[in-house]
């Protein structure tokens, strides 16, 4: 993360004028429309062989290190070292595979708590993280419903870690690498709208095949990633509780609660401690 002196102080400058109208203004860009319509993915988990495919293919597309997935695991959770998961669950009809990542939702929870729109919704479909915006306040961990974005704390030069839905190969005119290798094609990108169509097809031509609903057309206001099951979601873990209203509104709430020091410190104390790093980093050029 590289913040010089102008940078520092449009960042100082960017936060007195989101304190001085009372709100943060990022979630209100995030959401716009652009008149574009939003993209996203439909998993059938009726497809699913969790096979963990995905989970390789993902960590390569992210030249990241390869997973180390025993061959029965225990339910695994998100963490900092992943951007998704498959867990196997025992159900009413057998075993059902669960892929777990970003939503991805139309209106999301995260951007809105985001101070310094490093959370943002692309106008293709994807939620992302920007490196060169985050000061690290973490706000974001703490609005989103689902509790997707992890953060390294370990590390010397912390990321938020969660699915990017391959923002890269979407840029390139190429679908996400989970949906691309994926053998048994339980995993489909396309336009929200025709996603929903599709499942909706699914479900109407195999009524003893697939619950009667669409996970995620309605949750948190709706999201760019959804799901059709063979069991009720429920079996599987899913938050069924999430309401259907986007959550903006809360953390809007939330963020024009807090006190003014509390937002202008964290942007400060960033800049300092750039300043010193970079000062640091000088004086050891020097001796060498």
């Amino acid at each position: 993360m590289y913040l010089n002196r102008r940078t520092f102080f449009k960042a100082m400058g960017a936060t007195a004028v989101a304190l001085s109208v009372g709100k943060v203004s990022a979630a209100s860009e995030a959401f716009s429309d652009n008149g574009t319509e939003l993209n996203g993915m439909l998993y059938d988990m009726s497809r699913c062989v969790g096979c963990f495919g995905c989970e390789y293919d993902c960590a390569e597309a992210h030249e990241a290190e390869m997973p180390d997935i025993p061959r029965n695991p225990p339910p695994r959770k998100l963490d900092e070292t992943c951007r998704t998961i498959v867990n196997k669950h025992e159900t009413s009809i057998g075993m059902v595979a669960f892929k777990d990542q970003c939503r991805h939702c139309s209106e999301p929870a995260c951007t809105a708590a985001c101070l310094t729109m490093a959370m943002y919704k692309t106008k293709e479909g994807p939620v992302i993280w920007r490196e060169d915006k985050c000061m690290g306040c973490r706000y974001c961990m703490i609005a989103c419903p689902f509790d997707i974005p992890k953060f390294e704390y370990k590390s010397t030069n912390p990321k938020v870690v969660k699915c990017d839905m391959c923002v890269k190969r979407l840029v390139e005119d190429e679908i996400p690498a989970c949906s691309y290798f994926c053998p048994e094609e339980a995993l489909t990108y396309g336009k929200r709208s025709d996603l929903i169509k599709e499942a909706r097809k699914r479900i109407i031509e195999n009524p003893d095949t697939y619950i009667d609903y669409v996970y995620g057309e309605h949750e948190a206001g709706g999201t760019s990633w959804m799901y059709i099951s063979p069991v009720p979601f429920e079996e599987l873990g899913f938050n069924m509780k999430i309401q259907k209203k986007s959550y903006p509104g809360l953390t809007k709430g939330f963020i024009s609660s807090i006190a003014p020091v509390d937002l202008l410190l964290p942007t400060f104390l960033l800049g300092v401690y750039q300043a010193t790093k970079s000062t640091s980093t000088i004086n050891e050029e020097d001796a060498i």
